[in-house]
């Protein structure tokens, strides 16, 4: 008689990177035996775990992932993942996705900022891999999400608050690109003393005391986009 298989104990922690994690599980996860095993580790995870489609929408979730995005059951079915992500990393992840989906990578890692219950901001760690059936396209993605858990929350502005006016915003690109009061008051049609009125009502709204200040957390909770010169505050935060 054959001597039955024994398999490796799984890292504590271990992500799909790791081999002790289904070692030789099929890429497309669905053909038995595995089918059964797959479900079940999808379901019980308490790594929240989603499938998308090749455009980012939500095919099914697990109850942690609906847990940890605030999801009833049946309503992350056809929504776009990439409309739980803050704006800070949304591009820079929908790039990593998108080279998933066209086959130039099999997996990405990268930190994750998103938005959860209640619209709370939360960082975490985020895993992408490309699934892909019998003939060797790409069919699917899978997304693994582990979310940190700090009694001290991340330091990151909802972008679903709208935090400035459209002049605020407008002040606040001036200051963040080194203009001067009266470059800004010349460019904006205000008086000396009016930009100085806006800029003192930012640094109350930021609770900073200084324009470096102002323009440092700024940055540091999201709120210009990343990369982009001169700075533009994102569209998200300025209201209508």
């Amino acid at each position: 008689m054959s001597a039955e298989r024994e398999w490796p104990t799984p890292m504590k922690n271990a992500g799909l990177d790791s081999p002790e994690i289904l070692p030789d599980a099929p890429r497309n996860w669905s053909p038995e035996p595995y089918h059964d095993n797959y479900l079940a580790l999808f379901e019980q995870s308490l790594v929240c775990i989603a499938n998308l489609d090749l455009e980012f929408r939500i095919m099914e979730a697990n109850r942690s992932f609906a847990r940890q995005f605030d999801l009833n059951p049946g309503q992350g079915a056809g929504r776009d993942f990439c409309e739980l992500l803050h704006p800070s990393v949304q591009g820079k992840l929908k790039n990593e996705l998108i080279r998933l989906a066209d086959g130039q990578s099999p997996r990405f890692a990268d930190h994750l900022v998103a938005l959860g219950a209640k619209d709370a901001v939360f960082r975490g760690e985020m895993t992408g891999i490309a699934v892909r059936s019998g003939v060797g396209r790409v069919d699917r993605i899978l997304v693994l999400v582990d979310p940190e858990h700090s009694e001290i929350g991340p330091q990151i502005a909802n972008a679903r608050r709208k935090l400035f006016s459209p002049m605020h915003a407008r002040i606040l690109e001036g200051v963040a690109s080194g203009e001067s009061t009266v470059q800004l008051a010349t460019k904006l049609f205000l008086s000396r003393g009016g930009v100085e009125y806006h800029v003192s009502s930012l640094l109350r709204k930021m609770k900073v005391t200084n324009r470096p200040a102002l323009i440092s957390k700024s940055y540091s909770l999201g709120v210009f986009a990343v990369g982009q010169w001169p700075p533009r505050v994102r569209p998200e935060f300025v209201s209508d």
